[in-house]
């Protein structure tokens, strides 16, 4: 677990130096160009919310290397769509080759219906305990084990769609990976108020991935459940964990619209969501995860919302609660782990470094073929 120690001097303003010396864009995006405008060093002084999302950045971008493949993925694969800058390809393929073995491992799996169960438990077997939210996951899980290894396909088919891999499987191959995550009821699954009321962001994800794949479309009927789950005169009455649950299911109805960051998302098509938002309103702040926070400004954001004053307030309330030496946002409890801070660093941010512009993709497509990056627009319908 990877820790900066503290120094006399904030290690953030050394790093960011070393940011803005070396042209690394902090700035405006031009959506779909993989360009970018990079700021000057006044530019970026002269906002508070940009000079803190280039600080964090700095940081983490100076530790990168310590963090695990996925974390890395992760903050890459954001970067990027935040950015569009060239120096985050690597990290994007290097996750398009991980992701293609993932399939190919996927689809030797599910060559017969031994090979799926077999998997399943497995996956059942290593899923994390760590935390009671975890917890309480896995033993949803245990009694609906057949929707593990779903679930897990899924997304990694999703994840080819966003990066242009997905025409690179086999017809057949790619027929059986399908036909693998048809093989369940989702919409028993993802309707299930057991379910919602302990995995609403996975259930949103999903919804959309299987909309997205053309698989089939449960957004109305998954909708529906979900706000009969939670109607507003039900929220006040809600656990702290349910509530957070609650919050992070609609967090990602909008963030999973936007194809994670790719695209803006109609303000008509989530005003539901943005209204709740406002209702709760700066007793937010004190409420939730800074993890969420950032994900509640986020859909505001997606939603072009900026305007809303509770953006503002969260962005405020995330450079309150930064550490003045290291730089990062820290955990709840004061933890200052780059690792276990990623999530919450990088969320931060791209809701400080806001443009307002998204760069889709990256289309790894004719990298795949011939080792050669071209960025081509990304189709997200």
């Amino acid at each position: 677990m990877e820790y900066i120690r503290k120094a006399s001097r904030p290690i953030w303003k050394v790093a960011l130096v070393a940011l803005l010396l070396t042209s690394l864009p902090v700035g405006q995006v031009l959506a779909g160009t993989g360009s970018a405008a990079p700021q000057t060093v006044e530019a970026v002084q002269d906002d508070p919310y940009q000079q803190a999302a280039a600080e964090i950045r700095a940081i983490y971008e100076a530790h990168l290397d310590t963090l695990s493949d996925d974390k890395q993925r992760h903050y890459g694969q954001r970067l990027w769509r935040l950015t569009g800058d060239a120096d985050y390809l690597a990290l994007n393929e290097a996750y398009g080759k991980q992701l293609m073995a993932e399939l190919a491992d996927y689809d030797a799996a599910v060559h017969s219906e031994e090979g799926i169960t077999e998997r399943n438990q497995q996956l059942l077997e290593s899923y994390a305990t760590d935390s009671e939210k975890n917890r309480l996951r896995r033993a949803m899980f245990s009694e609906r084990p057949e929707m593990l290894l779903p679930t897990r396909l899924l997304f990694r088919l999703a994840q080819a769609h966003y990066h242009g891999l997905l025409d690179k499987i086999s017809p057949q191959g790619l027929a059986r990976l399908e036909a693998a995550v048809m093989s369940v009821d989702w919409q028993a699954f993802l309707t299930d108020p057991d379910v919602l009321s302990i995995y609403a962001a996975q259930v949103a994800n999903d919804v959309a991935f299987l909309h997205q794949l053309g698989l089939v479309d449960l957004r109305s009927d998954v909708m529906h459940a979900f706000q009969k789950l939670y109607p507003e005169e039900r929220i006040a009455t809600l656990s702290h964990a349910e509530y957070r649950n609650w919050l992070y299911g609609m967090t990602h109805i909008v963030i999973a619209y936007s194809h994670y960051y790719q695209r803006l998302v109609p303000e008509s098509e989530v005003s539901w969501i943005i209204d709740a938002f406002q209702r709760e309103g700066p007793g937010l702040v004190d409420s939730v995860k800074e993890d969420i926070l950032a994900e509640i400004a986020l859909s505001m954001q997606l939603a072009g919302r900026e305007d809303l004053p509770l953006v503002d307030m969260i962005r405020d309330h995330l450079l309150e609660v930064r550490d003045a030496e290291i730089g990062i946002i820290p955990g709840d409890d004061g933890d200052l782990s780059l690792s276990d801070g990623e999530h919450r660093n990088v969320l931060a941010i791209m809701v400080l470094g806001w443009s307002g512009q998204l760069t889709p993709g990256p289309d790894l497509g004719d990298w795949w073929q011939t080792g050669r990056f071209e960025n081509r627009p990304v189709v997200t319908p």
